[in-house]
């Protein structure tokens, strides 16, 4: 694929950034459903998806319960378009998604790690009456939302010998060109139709419904497929939940579109039956996230993973002594990217395969330390946090992303849209720079920031000295911050017993080193907890950080 060289819009940048042209969709790519019924006319009987409780289906077979499914749907829903869904990563939730598209209605994934609060808040922004769930599901957690409950078991009955044959004759003898007469997803195509809500983790306040459309998705899955060289051959392996952003796109619909094979399974910290999975099914790429990575090295053998490719890592930092202990343990390269809900959400992603730099060079295609150069057709800006204006490359900024895989907007929320959304480009919230070559380093967030004494103490890098002071890579110790009446803001220390040292001898150990001493937080502001709060996605929960800190130091 050639590199084109594309100047940035504004600013005073002098080294352009090598922009690799974005693929045109193929034809059949005109919605989500007409991706996936191509596809699973073409792959017949090749396996589509199979799953830890032992289901497996082709490519055949899952269109054929996806159309008998939504036929059934059709007939107990009613009227409103947005349903929600309460289903792990598995073939029953895999079919009841592509079902609810086929039949043109938005699947909602609702975040069952998430709170009641934040559950109930998400099912009334998006006007969900109906959510679809299984009785197994339901007894593996406490929550309830709001709504009617749909137990597929129920379902699973009414599918009758007329849905049936007409789901059979649908699938393998109507003409491309009718499926619009019978199906209500292929019948009015709107690539910038909403294709599903997305709520995100609410980790500093109420969740917000990202609404991607099916042009964000389809493209997002081609980009992926060109960046990384994904061909059908390929096996991955799916422990993120739909109700992320990059477990729907890629483990769901990434999958469906190119004709991957995906193997499921819902508890990504149960590390030896990840382990096991992916051994019998000779998964070829694993997408988790550095938290996932650290339980699996703790329980899994190298052969475990002698089948894997690509081991994509993302929605947190992949610190440098993690990343040496994956070479060491399983001989394979990680690969870190970037992303974020609004953005479909791959933004940038590191390759093992070699890339041209603006200037012809040959770059290698992974540099340990960024997150790898932008998708194809997604351009990347810096710009300053004060004024707005655009930085050159090696300047730290915000990062601002601009492609066909930027969302829609904020569902119901025009002012929290235009505050993040300018002129096309998505202002992250992300610190980081790109360097001469459009590889992107990610620092930190603007919302990791305390203002302590008049100074900007990034969190990241208070932990990060916490965690070498105690001689430990691993995620023991977290910072948060809290009012103070003297110095506006002061860092509190969240540790697990893991961390080996006491407060008041890690604090003299960072009196010893580079770290400014505004930024070493105080012995007294170290809390003990028994483990460090993460949301269902991997990552931390900042809003839980904040308030054990408040709950633990109330004054």
């Amino acid at each position: 694929m050639s590199v084109e060289t594309a100047a940035r819009p504004h600013g005073t940048a002098t080294v352009p950034l090598p922009l690799v042209p974005m693929p045109a969709l193929p034809p059949s790519w005109r919605s989500l459903g007409r991706a996936f019924i191509t596809t699973s006319r073409a792959r017949g009987g090749d396996p589509a998806f199979v799953d830890s409780t032992g289901a497996s289906l082709s490519y055949r077979q899952a269109l054929l319960k996806s159309l008998a499914l939504g036929r059934v749907l059709e007939r107990v829903l009613g009227p409103a378009r947005n349903v929600g869904v309460l289903l792990p990563p598995s073939c029953a939730g895999a079919v009841t998604n592509i079902a609810l598209t086929l039949r043109g209605r938005v699947p909602v994934n609702l975040n069952y790690t998430s709170s009641q609060e934040s559950v109930d808040s998400a099912v009334d922004q998006a006007g969900i009456t109906h959510i679809l769930s299984s009785r197994r599901m339901l007894d593996r957690i406490e929550l309830r939302p709001k709504g009617e409950i749909l137990l597929l078991e129920d379902l699973a009955p009414l599918v009758g010998a007329t849905d049936k044959i007409w789901a059979a004759a649908v699938a393998l003898l109507m003409p491309t060109r009718l499926l619009g007469s019978v199906l209500p997803g292929l019948r009015d195509e709107d690539l910038d139709s909403p294709a599903t809500i997305i709520f995100t983790s609410g980790s500093t306040g109420q969740p917000k419904g990202v609404v991607l459309t099916h042009r964000n998705i389809l493209s997002n899955a081609l980009q992926i497929q060109h960046h990384i060289h994904l061909s059908p051959g390929d096996v991955v392996l799916g422990i993120l939940p739909f109700f992320h952003s990059f477990g729907f796109t890629v483990p769901l619909w990434t999958v469906c579109c190119i004709g991957l094979k995906a193997v499921y399974h819902p508890n990504p910290l149960e590390a030896q039956v990840v382990a096991r999975l992916t051994r019998e099914h000779k998964a070829s790429v694993i997408l988790a996230t550095p938290t996932f990575v650290r339980g699996f090295l703790k329980r899994c053998k190298r052969e475990d993973f002698a089948s894997v490719r690509l081991l994509v890592l993302g929605a947190e930092k992949l610190k440098p002594e993690l990343a040496e202990r994956i070479r060491e343990a399983w001989g394979i390269e990680p690969l870190e990217g970037y992303g974020c809900t609004e953005t479909g959400p791959v933004v940038s992603v590191n390759s093992p395969y070699e890339r041209k730099a603006a200037d012809g060079r040959p770059v290698p295609g992974n540099r340990p330390g960024t997150v790898g150069q932008p998708m194809p057709g997604t351009l990347v800006k810096v710009v300053d946090p004060e004024s707005g204006q655009e930085l050159p490359p090696g300047r730290e900024g915000i990062i601002c992303i601009k492609g066909p895989q930027v969302m829609a907007g904020y569902l119901n929320h025009p002012e929290a849209t235009a505050q993040v959304l300018r002129d096309g480009w998505y202002w992250t919230g992300d610190l980081g720079l790109v360097d001469e070559d459009g590889f992107i380093v990610i620092t930190d967030r603007l919302n990791r920031f305390s203002k302590v004494a008049g100074e900007m103490v990034p969190h990241g890098a208070v932990e990060s000295a916490i965690l070498e002071a105690a001689g430990t890579s691993d995620q023991v110790a977290v910072v948060t911050s809290l009012p103070d009446s003297k110095r506006g803001e002061r860092l509190v220390v969240l540790y697990t017993p893991e961390l080996g040292i006491s407060p008041p001898d890690l604090v003299r150990k960072l009196h010893q080193g580079p770290l400014p001493k505004l930024w070493i937080p105080s012995a007294d502001d170290f809390l003990p907890v028994d483990e460090i709060p993460v949301l269902g996605t991997g990552k931390l929960d900042l809003r839980r950080l904040k308030e054990i800190a408040r709950e633990r130091q109330p004054g």
